[in-house]
This record gives C-alpha cells, structure tokens and sequence, in this order.
C-alpha cells in the first residue's frame, strides 16, 4: 500500500485494494480512449506550434537587429523570451516524452529532438522521463525532491545549510538551465565519490560543449550580427533567457512543491500495483488553473496530474482528460491540490522558507501557535490552528 509522509490522517486509509486497483482501471480507460483517438487534429496542433515558435524566434532575431530603439528591444526580446519558452515547454519537454513519436515524424520524435537547453537531450531523458517519473515524489529516490540543494519535506534529515535554501532556490530559479544540466550530469554525487570520475568529465563534456555552442549563438554571433546594435542584443538576450529560466522553474515548482502535495516512503513502491502508482502520482503532483494561454505557455504542465498520471499523451489532451480525473479523484474522496499561479508560486516558496528551519523550530512554532490565548478586552479565548503540515 502507498505510504503517505507527514500526514496525521492518511488521506488513502479509506481506500480498499479493490478500491485502488477500480481507480486504475478506469485511468486505464481514460488512456485507452485518447491513445485510439489520436490523429490528424494532434498532429495539426504540434505542427501549428512549432511554426507559431520558429516564427516569434525569427520576428525576435529580426527586431533586435534595431534595438538600439527603446521599441524595438522591448518587442524582440518579448517575441524571444515567448520563443523560449515554448520550445522547452510545449515543445521540447513534451516531444522528448515521447507524446508525438505516433506521428513517425522523424523531425518531431524523442529520438531526434534536441532542444535549446543546457541539459542535452539524452541526459535529461534519463534523469527525468527514467527516473523522476518512475519514482515521483519517493524520498530518497526521486532526484527531482529538492534537486539535492533543498529540504522539502519534514522526513528530511535537516542540515545547517538548508538555511541558506532560499537562496539557493532563487539563484538555480535564474540560471535554471544550467542548474538542471548540473543535476543531470550529477555533479552532487561526483563531488560526493559516488561517481565515477571518467564517467562524470565524459558526462560534462558534452554538456560545456552544448553550453559553448548556446552562448556563442546568444551572446556572441546575433549582437555581432546587430552591428551598432550589438550591446542592446545582446542584453535582450540574457533578459531573455532570464525570462525563461524564472518561468520555467516557476511552472515546475507549482507542479510539485506547493503545500498539500505528498511525498512518500521508499517502502511504497514495494510491490506497487498500477493503481498504486495511479495514486501517487495524483497525490504527488498539483495543478495550475488559468486560461488557455497560459495552459500552451506552460507546456500544459499546468495539467501537472494528468501529466504525471500520462506523460506520454498529447499534451493538447490534457484540459480535455482533466475534468475527467478531478472527477475520479473526487469520487474517491481523494484531494486534488489545485490554485491560481500566483497561489501555487506563493505555497512553493513558503514552504521553501519553511522547511529551511529544523522541525524543532517548526514544532515549535506550531505549538507556539497552537496555544489557548485571551484576547484582551474580549473576555473569551481564541485558539489558533497551527499551519498545514506539508
């Protein structure tokens, strides 16, 4: 059975065997139906925005050959900042996940799309389709808990440098590319002699040698080719990329560090049936709620349930399948951790800031405020529920 992390009332305890193994059948369905209606309409779709994508990179390029005016800079490094980020979100990262290798497209499959990020395609496949997905939110075995800078769970073993932990969450949000190629080379468990050294600068080879090709095309021949322009290019692009690197770790914090989302024991994949990894993977991810632009400008990770429950559907699918799952998860009484961007950002980060001090504190703290108090000028008590535990 799934063991559920910190929580004082195990929110599957109600759940029979039975109970889970009919959950996933039914998931099963949901999958079963969008894998045969797949066709025409969602090839058209990625087609449509890998077109949308290489027109707003060229309009961007284009436009900062004058950004020397103040209109010009601001409109190219706009159309520039969108063009990143949707080829590593909808584009890149779902294509990689093999969401349209049905197509036989050989321009648009796992196999054959390197996209414009540090991490070099190979790599991040193994760290992220491999590991991360097998593993989602298991302490101890999901890399992607923290990234192995951060603490963000109570079962955590505190250290003293988790105190510096929003620091270093804000520093890896600006240069996030390049903290994920970091993560996927190992560069932790190299320093840590769990590495094979021959293996390790083999790894970061490849990985400088895809850093130099992006900085020479970003930093050094698009000013070069500005003319007078060169400075303000060049600036539009390290916006640019700034731009994308804050987003992009914006989406994936919402996905899954926001406050109500479980992490689990390493005894909960023992065994595990495929309706217990259907459960936590829905109980280990949240979603974000807007519009449809920002459903695209996210990758549709906005969907970060259904992304997790099917990494390897169309991403256009996802709004489609999503009322269908909420409704599932429901039914099961189970919870669905749900908000506004700027919500599931502000719960990500409080808990960042939180879970950098060690429990005593925070045991502490929660005791603290938990305590029976007299209002003055009241003449009755008041008591204060401590906050959610993560």
């Amino acid at each position: 059975m799934t063991t559920i992390q910190n929580k004082a009332t195990n929110p599957v305890a109600h759940l029979s065997a039975e109970d889970i193994e009919n959950l996933g059948a039914e998931l099963d369905a949901i999958r079963e139906q969008v894998l045969a209606s797949r066709g025409e309409r969602d090839a058209a779709y990625i087609r449509r925005v890998i077109d949308v994508q290489r027109g707003l990179e060229l309009t961007g390029r284009a436009t900062l050959l004058f950004s020397l005016f103040p209109p010009a800079w601001l409109l190219g490094t706009t159309s520039l900042s969108v063009a990143k980020i949707l080829e590593n979100m909808e584009i890149g990262h779902n294509v990689m996940h093999g969401q349209w290798d049905w197509m036989r497209d050989p321009q648009i499959h796992s196999t054959t799309w390197e996209w414009d990020n540090a991490s070099p395609s190979a790599m991040w496949k193994h760290s992220h389709n491999e590991l991360h997905h097998t593993y989602t939110n298991v302490l101890g075995r999901d890399n992607d808990l923290g990234y192995g800078i951060m603490r963000v769970d109570e079962d955590q073993r505190w250290r003293p440098g988790y105190l510096g932990q929003p620091l270093w969450n804000a520093i890896n949000m600006c240069f996030f590319q390049y903290g994920i190629a970091a993560y996927d080379v190992e560069v932790g468990k190299y320093l840590a002699g769990r590495k094979d050294s021959d293996r390790f600068w083999a790894e970061a080879r490849v990985v400088l040698a895809k850093i130099g090709r992006q900085a020479t095309r970003d930093y050094v021949v698009h000013p070069l080719l500005s003319g007078p322009s060169a400075v303000t290019t060049l600036t539009a692009n390290v916006v640019a990329n700034l731009v994308r690197n804050v987003w992009t770790h914006s989406v994936i914090m919402c996905g899954h560090f926001p406050e109500g989302v479980a992490t689990f024991s390493k005894s909960s994949i023992e065994g595990e049936t495929r309706g217990e990894w259907y459960l936590r993977q829905m109980l280990g991810s949240a979603n974000i709620e807007g519009g449809r632009l920002m459903h695209i400008m996210t990758g549709n990770l906005s969907f970060q349930v259904e992304h997790h429950l099917f990494p390897d559907l169309p991403s256009n699918r996802y709004q489609e399948i999503a009322p269908k799952v909420a409704e599932i998860m429901q039914r099961y009484g189970l919870p669905h951790v749900s908000g506004s961007l700027p919500r599931q950002v502000a719960s990500a980060w409080g808990k960042v800031v939180r879970l950098a001090l060690p429990n005593e504190l925070l045991d502490r703290g929660a005791r603290t405020l938990a305590k029976v108090t007299t209002l003055p000028g009241r003449g009755r008590v008041a008591t204060v529920a401590p906050p959610m535990a993560a």
